[in-house]
Order: C-alpha cells, then structure tokens, then sequence
C-alpha cells in the first residue's frame, strides 16, 4: 500500500530538503515527483546566495532569507556527511557594480538600504574594486562589497540532498504525477496521481514549483506561475574571477578558482509559460551583461546554454506554512530564491508536522493569503 507519514509533491530542492529533514526524524517520507527529482528549477539555478532585495516587493522576505543564509554551514554540514558528497559551497562574498545613471547615488541608497535591513555592505572605491577583481569592466561607475554573501553548486547540491534524503530513509518516486488533492471532510488525506494511484499519508506537503496550481485543489492557497530564467556557462581562460559579480543587468557566478574556469553566466526573467527554450534573444542579453562586466568574457567558450522555471506568485513572495485543511501544507513559489530559501523552508515545514507550530512569524507566506483568510497562529520570531 502507498501509506505513509509524510508525502511530499515536488522532488526540488525545497521538497528534497523538507524530505532530508523529515526522514531523519524517522518518518516514513515519500517523495513524488512527474520526472525526474531535481531536474526542474533547482537544477537550473545559478547557486548565489543572497538575502538582498532584487526589488521593493521581496523587502518582506529580508529576514526569512538572513536566517536561512545563516543556516547554510550547518545544512551543508549536514548533507555532506549524509552524502558524503561535496556540494561547491563558497563564501568569497559578492560585489554588486553600478554602471549607468547616477552611480555614486545610487551606490549611497544600496549602501543605506542593505545596512537598512540588516545586511552587511561596504562601499568600495573603484581601484579597491578592481583590486579585488582585474576583471571588471570600465564601464562600472560603483561598487560595494556584500561579505556575508555566498554561492553553492545546484547540480551538486541537489545531487548530495538527494543521496542523504534516501539513506536518510526517504522513498523518491520519480515518474509520478500529482493530480489532485485527496480529502476527507475538512482533512486532506492523500494525493491521487495522473495514473490513478493514491498516496495516502497524515501529512501532504505540497512543493511543486510553478507547477502547483495545476494540482486541482492547490492553486487556491499558491497560484504559482512559471518565470523563465535563461542561463549559460562559460569557459574563462584568462585570471579566476573570485566573486560573484552582479549589477543591475546580470550576474557571474564563479563555480571554481580552476584555470581554465568555469562561469555561469545569467539570467532572462519572462513570462513565456511553460515553454522552455534557450532563445539568442535571451542569450544577446545575457552576454551583454557579462561582458559589460568583465569584458575578457567576450572570450570565453561556450560550455552549456539551459533554462528554467521558477515558481512565481502573484506577490512575489514564497508561499510557506498549513492551509485551512487538517494535514495539507503548502511550500513552493520561492521565485529566484529557492536556493537560498530550502534550509528554513525545510525548518519551518518539519516543524509545523512534528510539533504543530512553526517558529517564526509566517502569514505574510501563509497559503491563506490570496483568500483572505489567514490566522496568525505564528510564535516566537527566528
């Protein structure tokens, strides 16, 4: 019979690491997903971990994300030793460059905003910077230095989350489709597949990316939509680039100090539904950013060209916590933060089926949101 303690929809980062989580407690965990664990968004993703804002909407999600950064070296720990696989996490930190307009202005309202909310910045004067990194470009006006930032390789990641989640105990269940939700009066009590087959469990966590509002009875608490993200991968001859490097056009991110060495190069944000395709249009605006930014990229080798789907809402922010059904939770729309958001995900999620609370105020991410329904049942903050 296909019973268990918990069944989670969604083999992505955030669903392996509530999985991870949960089987380590010895509960009978099951993880469902249509393809493949792992070869969606977060297999896609460039690995920056960053707490900033990209924009005024994500300001909410600043302390969500600090303590989740800061959860990192444990949750890293963690899954090498279940794994005993390496994960390519680095803490070099991260220098955000400004090149158009009024830089210098703009440089002093970052500075103010980051310090603003908690973060460390430290403006940096443009030899400083160059210093730092030979490979910026002329066209960088400003600069500031993000220390506390960090990046991980997805690939790895995802590829060691999953190793430790099944020696952990968890059952991966690849190939199979969530359709609907299963209910009992005012509890939800499974999950029926495409195929037919129910997965019956006490608990139902729902992670499945932008896919979880075509799960009947889902979207109501995450109408997720999906947001394509183009990417590439260079091969860089010249100097290592150390950092990450980020403006507001686009971002390098350096997965080795190797020679050559290899860069990932991005991002595209469009809403171009389901569709997943590599466009030159897409790619023409990527390098430009790149090569903007460090201009010896211009020539570097083309690696690898691939895109994703990341798991938009309607406010931008992640949806995180119960749902109004005995059993049911929800964990998905992470947008472009998944990554950095699956070790307090998994925190809050594991907490809420095993104790019956979560440990920080969630219902600005409750999936009672979008009806207008929520009950802070929130306890102490993170």
């Amino acid at each position: 019979m296909n019973t268990y303690d918990v069944v989670i929809v969604g083999g992505g980062i955030i669903g392996g690491s509530i999985a991870f989580e949960l089987s380590r407690r010895n509960l009978r965990v099951a993880l469902l997903d249509k393809r493949e664990p792992m070869r969606e968004a977060s297999w896609a993703a460039a690995g920056m971990l960053s707490p900033a804002p990209d924009c005024p909407s994500a300001i909410p999600l600043v302390p969500l994300s600090r303590a989740s950064l800061a959860m990192y070296p444990q949750f890293i720990a963690e899954i090498e030793e279940a794994s005993s696989m390496r994960t390519g996490y680095r803490t070099e930190g991260t220098i955000e460059v400004l090149c158009h307009g009024d830089a210098e202005r703009e440089l002093s309202t970052l500075v103010a905003l980051h310090r603003g909310l908690g973060l460390a910045c430290e403006p940096l004067h443009l030899d400083e910077a160059r210093e730092m990194e030979p490979a910026l470009g002329r066209a960088v006006r400003a600069a500031a230095l993000l220390p506390e930032e960090a990046s991980v390789k997805p690939r790895e990641l995802i590829a060691a989350l999953l190793a430790g989640a099944e020696c952990s105990g968890a059952k991966l269940i690849p190939g199979t489709e969530a359709l609907s939700l299963v209910r009992d009066g005012n509890r939800c009590t499974g999950i029926k597949t495409v195929s037919g087959e129910i997965f019956s469990a006490a608990h139902i966590v729902i992670a499945a990316g932008c896919w979880t509002s075509t799960i009947s009875g889902a979207a109501p608490y995450a109408p997720t939509i999906p947001v394509r993200g183009q990417m590439l991968a260079l091969k860089h001859a010249g100097m290592p680039i150390k950092r990450v490097l980020r403006s507001e056009r686009g971002y390098i991110v350096p997965r080795d100090l190797s020679r050559p060495q290899t860069l990932v190069v991005g991002s595209t944000l469009e809403h171009a539904g389901y569709e997943k395709l590599v466009t030159s249009g897409g790619i023409e605006t990527i390098l430009a950013a790149a090569n903007e930014l460090a201009p010896e990229l211009a020539k570097a080798e083309f690696i690898e060209t691939w895109c994703g789907l990341r798991p938009g809402t309607p406010d931008q922010l992640p949806v995180i916590g119960p749902a109004d059904v005995g059993g049911l939770a929800i964990a998905t729309g992470h947008y472009r933060n998944g990554i950095l958001l699956a070790p307090v995900t998994a925190k809050l999620i594991t907490e809420w089926i095993t104790e019956g609370r979560m440990s920080s105020r969630w219902s600005e991410f409750s999936p009672l949101r979008f009806s207008g329904t929520i009950a802070d049942r929130s306890a102490a903050a993170l």
